[in-house]
């Protein structure tokens, strides 16, 4: 019996970079948060700290920079040309992660009209894309985070099971809002993948505003199928939604009734909603997720 070194990656994470595209006097832009990490032959760095494997993550963040400037595209297609180019740079180098955060900015209105070349930040929702090239294969999830929804009525919870500790009332009219994460794994790479974000986004939302919600758990199925049944190119989506409760407020206390009117909003603790919907015709891709941490 002896002591191994196991599975082990390294990179360069939260890479900062915005590209400003100045072709037009239109001004467009992309703000990103990239991080990178590489899968192969490392032992000799670990064990005898022989760094001639090494690839620094200085030369990875500097590569983020460089292939920048070419023009970046979708958040999915500029992890795909790191990734390949990373996982094809050295034959000790077998795989290579790198997940990418953009982050939205809508133009600036004056007097009615879009201004060229000044922006705002577009609220809390982040866009994601996370691409695998492991073995010369490669993966690719798309997926957004802290995209927040509520709706004020058309949701229930009841008919669940009663025990000594339960106190939670039933409520046949409740407010429901979550903070959605989902991520995505498109069945290959040959694809637009705003178009394809879009349709996906659009599904999610459409279908929570329109499911008459008896959980949050029958909500996410509904979403999930939706997207998968709008974008074919999609093979599973996995979903975690934090349920953000908001509770009725007695104000019996003042001589007032409260007729579904005030709530009081818990930011914890909360329930924590996480599932998948998959097509169950196409094969599991695991690697695709290794490192991707938030989902059952």
């Amino acid at each position: 019996m002896g002591i191994v070194l196991g599975p082990n990656q390294y990179g360069k994470a939260e890479v900062r970079v915005v590209a400003v595209d100045r072709s037009s006097p239109r001004h467009t832009l992309v703000d990103l948060n990239v991080s990178s990490s590489l899968r192969g032959d490392f032992t000799a760095c670990h064990t005898e700290g022989d760094n001639s494997h090494v690839l620094a993550t200085d030369t990875q963040k500097n590569t983020v920079f460089a292939f920048a400037r070419d023009g970046v595209g979708s958040p999915e297609a500029f992890a795909l040309r790191l990734a390949r180019h990373f996982a094809g740079s050295y034959d000790w180098i077998t795989g290579a992660r790198v997940a990418v955060e953009s982050y939205g900015w809508q133009r600036i209105s004056v007097g009615g009209a879009e201004h060229d070349h000044s922006f705002r930040r577009a609220g809390s929702e982040v866009r994601t894309a996370v691409v695998t090239v492991d073995g010369g294969e490669a993966h690719v999830l798309a997926g957004l985070s802290d995209l927040v929804v509520l709706k004020t009525t058309g949701s229930e919870f009841r008919g669940f099971p009663r025990d000594r500790y339960t106190t939670l009332v039933e409520t046949d009219d409740r407010i429901l809002a979550t903070a959605v994460t989902a991520r995505w794994r498109y069945t290959g790479t040959d694809l637009d993948f705003d178009a394809s974000f879009d349709a996906v986004r659009t599904a999610l939302l459409e279908t929570f505003a329109a499911t008459h919600s008896l959980a949050l758990q029958q909500s996410l199925h509904a979403m999930g199928t939706a997207a998968l049944d709008r974008c074919p190119d999609v093979a599973e989506i996995r979903m975690s939604m934090p349920n953000k409760h908001h509770f009725l407020q007695d104000l019996s206390a003042f001589g007032l009734d409260n007729p579904n009117v005030v709530y009081h909003a818990d930011d914890r603790p909360y329930g924590l909603i996480e599932g998948t919907v998959l097509r169950d015709d196409i094969p599991p891709a695991e690697i695709a997720w290794h490192g991707t941490p938030g989902f059952c």
